[in-house]
C-alpha cells in the first residue's frame, strides 16, 4: 500500500513535466500504438482466416477425385462408397470443363461446372450467394453465371448465351467446339474471383454434350468433417474407390493462401511485439533518470525506515503503471478500430473509387474478427516485458546510500 502511494505521488510530481516526463509519455505512447496495431492486425488476419474457412472453403471443393482418362462410371455407387468413409460428410458428382461463354460477339472464358442440382447443396454453400434463382431448381437449358462474367458479357437474367465446349470426340484437333444455348437464370455474387470464372449448369446437360451416359462423370466431390485434415481424409477415403483417380484437396489449390495467412500472423506477432518491447525498455532510460533525480527523496525515505523492498516495489510499480496505461489505452483503441475497420475500409473505397483487394484475394472487402485470447496473450506479454524492464531501475533505487546523498546535499 505504501509503495502504491509513493508511486502515485512520484507520478504526480511537478518535475515529471520536464524531460523525464516527456520520455515517460513517449514510452507509454509507444506501448499504446503497438498494442492498437497488434489488435487491429490480428483481427484482420483472423477475419481473413474465418472467411477462408466459412466462405471460400464452403464453396470450393474441399476434397475432389478427378478421372485422368476415362470418365468415372456408376457415380451414384461411388458417392455411396465415399459417404461411408470416415471423415466424409457428403459427396456428389460433377463434370468440370473449361469453356467459352459468348453473347453478341463478346467472349469470356469460364469454368463450366455440371452439377446435380438436388445434391450440390450437400457439398457446397454456393446457393447462399446466388441471386435470382434456386440452385435446386436448375434445369437443362439454364445456366447460373458469376456476376463478373455477366458484367463482362453485358447480360442479365433472362438473356440467352452460347456455351462453347471443346469437341473432344472429334479426330480433328481443330474441330469446331460444340455450342450449347442456355438461359441465364441467376448470378453468383460472392465478391471474389469466383464471380469472374464460375458457371453452373445441370449435370445432364454436359453429359449430353460430351456423349456421356447418365452414370458417367469426370469428378467426384466430397465435404469433410474437418477442413484442416482434408488431405489426410481425401487420401484415406480415395483408397476405397475402384477407379483410377487423381486425389486432391483444397490444400493443393488454396493451401498457399492459408499458409500465407499463418505466415503473416507470425510476422505481425514478431514485429509488433518487438515494437512494444522497444517501447517498454524505453521505460528503463526514463526510470533510471527518475531514480537519479529522486535520490534525495529515496535517501529521506530510507532514513525514515523505508525498507529496500518498499523502494523496489515503488519504482517497479512505476514502470508497470506506465506500460499498463499504454497497454490498456492501446487495447481500447485497437478493439474500437477492429470492430469498425470493415466500415472504415468501405468508406475509404467509396471516397477513393478504387479497391486494392479487387481481383487479388478471394474477397474484396476487409474482414475483421476479434479473438479475445489474442488480446489476453498480448496484454500478459506486455505486462511481463514491463516488469522485466522495470527490474533494473528499481534495483538501482535500492542501492541509494542516504549518507552520501544527504551528506553531499
Amino acid at each position: 500500500m505504501l509503495s502504491y502511494f509513493l508511486s502515485k505521488r512520484f507520478r504526480e510530481s511537478k518535475r515529471q513535466l520536464g524531460f523525464i516526463g516527456f520520455l515517460t509519455r513517449a514510452s507509454t505512447l509507444g506501448v499504446m500504438l503497438g498494442m492498437a496495431v497488434l489488435i487491429v492486425a490480428l483481427s484482420v488476419i483472423n477475419g481473413f482466416e474465418e472467411q477462408l474457412e466459412q466462405r471460400l472453403l464452403s464453396v470450393m471443393p474441399q476434397v475432389s477425385y478427378q478421372a485422368p482418362y476415362d470418365p468415372i462410371q456408376a457415380w451414384q455407387q461411388k458417392v455411396e462408397i465415399l459417404e461411408s468413409q470416415r471423415g466424409i460428410v457428403s459427396a456428389t458428382a460433377e463434370i468440370n470443363l473449361t469453356a467459352m461463354l459468348q453473347y453478341k460477339g463478346t467472349l469470356k472464358a469460364a469454368q463450366l461446372k455440371g452439377i446435380a442440382p438436388d445434391r450440390h447443396h450437400t457439398v457446397s454453400s454456393i446457393s447462399d450467394f446466388i441471386k435470382g434463382a434456386e440452385l435446386k431448381a436448375l434445369k437443362p437449358g439454364e445456366v447460373i453465371i458469376g456476376k463478373g462474367i455477366a458484367d463482362k458479357l453485358g447480360v442479365v437474367a433472362g438473356d440467352n448465351i452460347q456455351l462453347l465446349v471443346a469437341n473432344k470426340h472429334s479426330d480433328n484437333p481443330l474441330a469446331a467446339p460444340k455450342r450449347l444455348t442456355a438461359t441465364v437464370v441467376g448470378l453468383i455474387d460472392m465478391g471474389g474471383p469466383l464471380d469472374q470464372t464460375l458457371a453452373l449448369v445441370p449435370l445432364n446437360a454436359l453429359q449430353e454434350a460430351m456423349d456421356f451416359r447418365e452414370d458417367q462423370v469426370t469428378d467426384l466431390r466430397a465435404k469433410v468433417s474437418d477442413v484442416f485434415q482434408a488431405q489426410q481424409i481425401a487420401t484415406s477415403a480415395g483408397r476405397a474407390l475402384p477407379d483410377l483417380v487423381y486425389v486432391s484437396s483444397w490444400f493443393r489449390t488454396q493451401g498457399g493462401l492459408y499458409q500465407d495467412i499463418q505466415m503473416v500472423r507470425t510476422i505481425v506477432y514478431l514485429v509488433v511485439f518487438l515494437i512494444i518491447a522497444v517501447a517498454s525498455f524505453n521505460i528503463v532510460s526514463s526510470m533510471v533518470m527518475e531514480v537519479k533525480e529522486k535520490r534525495a527523496d529515496i535517501a529521506i525515505l530510507k532514513t525514515m525506515g523505508a525498507q529496500d523492498s518498499t523502494i523496489f516495489s515503488t519504482f517497479a510499480l512505476q514502470g508497470v503503471t506506465y506500460a499498463g496505461i499504454g497497454a490498456l489505452l492501446g487495447t481500447g483503441i485497437g478493439i474500437f478500430i477492429a470492430i469498425n475497420i470493415p466500415d472504415i475500409f468501405k468508406a475509404w473505397i467509396n471516397m477513393s473509387d478504387s479497391n486494392p483487394l479487387e481481383g487479388v484475394y478471394f474477397i474484396e472487402y476487409l474482414p475483421s474478427k476479434i479473438i479475445w485470447t489474442d488480446i489476453y496473450i498480448s496484454l500478459v506479454t506486455t505486462f511481463v516485458m514491463a516488469v522485466v524492464a522495470s527490474l533494473y531501475p528499481a534495483w538501482q533505487a535500492t542501492k541509494t546510500d542516504p549518507a552520501k546523498v544527504l551528506g553531499n546535499g
